[in-house]
């Protein structure tokens, strides 16, 4: 999800109030940690709101194992967080399968319309795809990656999955607070879109903190799939039913949209930082950025700046900076581009590009290099006790999507087609039955062969800034899980993008609570321009495994309302 950007910004000679107040008086670890890390010798879960975090728990109790616990999870997720993900989006996911000892990658992401077109937009006045409606509706790919990584890996039966989602859909729910205040926003300009508010505002209002929710149009549609799988959604009465919608509304998805869609299975793509092995998709997602952050950085000795340094927050975002430059260029739909992966992850290319770096003042522009040629969101992980582990990453991409809420089926479709460009040169130009640019990505860390980290960060362009400090700070900067998550993040804006954006005035460097007024003196003496921010900062989870031990470690993010728990 985009969250609003405050605009005070802070020029050098104003007063800029660091709050360093500790989250409570904890008599161990940093002064920035929530609590402690869950612990569990059997299965962990990590999401963003406690029901699901209970289903994933149950779901592997009764006998299904990771990849089934995901699957219910999210399920539920798309019902009581719909602020953020749902069966109208898209998913990707990482999964460590235990008995053949590696990594499998899925990319569940949805095509353009096909008998949509780049002169479509441009005959009708558009320098960009819109935000909101049925033009930037793309595919949505999630409940096909649902049943992709049901059939390879699961153990239940899918109607055992998703029962739990059903039951809370057809009684109803408690709203969390953060949901609440999502739903607000988003119900303040989405109210008068196709179907939005027989869903979401019954009674005129959106539903408020505590409110018991409830969503018996999901209900039919999780249980519709659950009895006849897959291909009710793409080729039976729900692909009729959406395809009718949106062109009735105007819009160009299309029934055979639907029936043609289709998962990809990809392999995984690592990149070591300080002997850890970072694992991320490749493009059409951006999870390459944050490797491509960390090969730079891997040349300079972060440990020795210090975590609340103008050091170390300079590099940083110079490095994201000369990274984001890359994505805006490369990163787009690898059937349609021959995407240079291999290259833009090169270590020689790393330090060649690192060398760009200023020590001492931030680049107003940077143009992405020359590599070797050989958004809303929710993330959630499971681990069981077989040892099989899910990194998966979830969304609509800017909160509740379209707005779009196609007639009886209880859930918004996606927006993810605005992240097309329209200039006819570049590699993400909007084509029809293409994948656009993608900003979700699941991570997943290894050491020695061996799963060690699933983790993601959720929110847009911040993911890959968020998996690249989230390592620092257990790496570089000796965090445990759950302090990795709680400390206070950095965050660049302004960055050229794969939409056509361009940067030429540095972009804007923003702050967590808890940096120090003189690490935000110092960089605004650099050069740096800092802005205050609400909301931007994305939502972790995590889970580690401990090998010597036998035992999960579990963190969530302090910033949502879910939590991490086992057994």
């Amino acid at each position: 999800m985009k969250s609003t950007l405050l605009t005070c910004t802070v020029a050098l000679g104003l007063s800029v109030i660091a709050n360093t107040t500790a989250a409570a008086d904890r008599i161990t670890g940093h002064h920035f940690a929530t609590r402690s890390e869950a612990m569990a010798p059997n299965a962990m879960a990590a999401t963003s709101q406690p029901l699901a975090t209970q289903v994933a728990l149950d779901i592997m109790q009764q006998g299904g194992n990771a990849i089934d616990a995901a699957i219910a999870a999210n399920a539920v997720l798309g019902l009581v967080e719909p602020t953020g993900n749902g069966i109208g989006g898209d998913l990707f996911a990482i999964v460590w399968d235990a008995e053949s000892k590696r990594l499998f990658g899925l990319n569940a992401s949805g095509r353009s319309p096909k008998s949509l077109t780049r002169e479509y937009f441009v005959e009708n006045g558009y320098d960009s795809i819109p935000a909101r409606g049925v033009l930037p509706i793309s595919v949505p790919g999630t409940v096909d990656g649902w049943f992709e990584l049901h059939e390879r890996f699961g153990q239940l039966d899918m109607k055992d999955v998703l029962a739990p989602a059903i039951e809370y859909a057809r009684k109803g729910f408690p709203v969390t607070e953060v949901i609440a205040y999502y739903f607000e926003r988003n119900g303040e300009v989405l109210q008068d879109y196709p179907g939005f508010a027989d869903v979401f505002m019954k009674d005129g209002d959106m539903p408020q903190k505590g409110e018991r929710f409830t969503n018996p149009d999901l209900a039919n549609t999780y249980q519709t799939i659950a009895e006849q799988g897959r291909d009710v959604f793409y080729e039976g009465d729900i692909a009729r039913t959406i395809s009718d919608f949106v062109q009735d509304n105007g819009g160009f998805l299309s029934y055979d949209d639907l029936a043609s869609h289709e998962s990809t299975w990809v392999d995984p793509v690592s990149s070591n930082y300080r002997g850890y092995d970072l694992w991320e998709l490749p493009p059409n997602t951006q999870g390459i950025a944050a490797q491509q952050i960390l090969n730079m950085l891997e040349n300079f000795d972060i440990a020795a700046m210090g975590f609340d340094s103008p050091e170390y927050i300079h590099h940083f975002v110079e490095a994201k900076k000369l990274a984001f430059e890359d994505r805006a260029k490369y990163y787009s739909d690898p059937a349609f581009n021959d995407v240079p992966v291999e290259g833009l992850l090169d270590k020689d290319y790393a330090r060649e590009r690192a060398q760009l770096i200023d020590p001492s003042k931030p680049a107003k522009a940077v143009e992405p290099g020359n590599p070797p040629t050989e958004g809303d969101t929710i993330y959630l992980t499971t681990a069981d006790e077989a040892g099989n582990m899910v990194s998966l990453i979830q969304s609509n991409y800017r909160g509740m999507g379209s707005g779009v809420t196609p007639a009886g089926l209880g859930f918004v479709l996606q927006n993810r087609g605005e992240l097309f460009n329209l200039d006819p040169n570049h590699n993400n130009v909007f084509e029809p039955g293409k994948r656009p640019f993608h900003t979700i990505i699941p991570a997943f860390v290894t050491k020695d062969g061996k799963p060690v980290m699933s983790y993601g960060v959720m929110g847009g362009a911040t993911q890959p800034q968020m998996h690249a400090q989230i390592l620092i700070n257990i790496i570089d900067f000796g965090m445990n899980l759950q302090e990795a998550g709680d400390a206070p993040r950095i965050l660049h804006t302004g960055s050229g993008q794969p939409t056509g954006a361009e940067m030429n005035d540095g972009g804007t460097v923003h702050l967590e609570n808890g940096f120090s007024k003189h690490t935000r003196r110092e960089l605004i003496k650099m050069g740096h321009t800092l802005q205050e921010a609400v909301g931007p900062f994305g939502g972790y989870q995590a889970i580690w495994k401990n090998h010597q031990e036998d035992v999960y470690y579990g963190a969530s993010e302090s910033r949502k309302d879910g939590h991490a728990a086992g057994y």
